[in-house]
């Protein structure tokens, strides 16, 4: 019976074709598994501690039977394991695409994507405080939109913001798999009083906005660790 496998499929199947074409001679991106690897590691560290917490708060729970049945601090392995696979592929398409392509006119936009973003956010942890993964999400998008943009100084959010937006192609399937969709039940189960009730599909809407400040993370430290490189 496959269904034990399904969350750790979902994984591999994310991953893959990004792994294989990291040795591809044109890209070389296995050069930057070290610098990768502790980026990631920086960035999963606070992630992996909020899904912790939020777990057993029971903010989001898991449906083992989709799962090898390995937990550990209250998480399946496959959960660990989505805080690297899931930044491995979208930094990997950032490398690219930053590579072979020039975005660097969507940096124009830095200035607009920041303020209203910040704007949005405000609004949205205000108007609706008292659900924790709505105001957790928002408050955390926000800081990190505010440090990257005024205290790191960094120009390539517009940049970024649109390789994002490309990368929706990959986040509806896969998220949509976690959440429910094409499945008996959801993978990944949500309290209704903590979250917008907002569902693109089945995905919460949250989980694009912190998807978001995770990949800028992601994209922030692996830049500043491959100029030390």
């Amino acid at each position: 019976m496959m269904q034990p496998y399904t969350y750790i499929l979902i994984l591999f199947f994310t991953i893959i074709i990004c792994f294989v074409a990291s040795f591809d001679k044109r890209i070389q991106f296995h050069k930057h598994f070290g610098t990768f690897l502790i980026s990631s590691t920086l960035v999963a560290l606070p992630f992996v501690g909020w899904d912790i917490a939020f777990t057993k708060l029971g903010v989001w729970w898991f449906d083992t039977s989709y799962t090898l049945g390995i937990t550990i601090a209250g998480l399946p392995l496959e959960e660990w394991l989505f805080f690297w696979c899931i930044p491995f592929s979208c930094v990997f398409t950032y490398y690219c695409l930053d590579k072979f392509f020039d975005l660097s006119w969507a940096n124009l936009w830095n200035n607009i994507i920041v303020f209203l973003s910040a704007i949005a956010l405000i609004v949205v942890a205000l108007l609706y405080h008292e659900k924790i993964y709505t105001l957790v999400t928002a408050l955390i998008t926000l800081f990190t939109l505010l440090y990257l943009h005024f205290v790191a100084k960094k120009i390539w959010i517009g940049q970024a913001s649109f390789i994002f937006f490309i990368l929706m192609l990959g986040f509806f399937p896969v998220n949509g798999l976690l959440t429910g969709t094409g499945l008996p039940s959801a993978i990944v189960n949500y309290n209704p009083h903590d979250f917008l009730g907002i569902r693109m599909w089945t995905i919460p809407i949250e989980d694009a906005v912190y998807g978001y400040s995770q990949f800028l993370l992601n994209i922030y430290f692996f830049k500043l660790f491959s100029k030390k490189d």
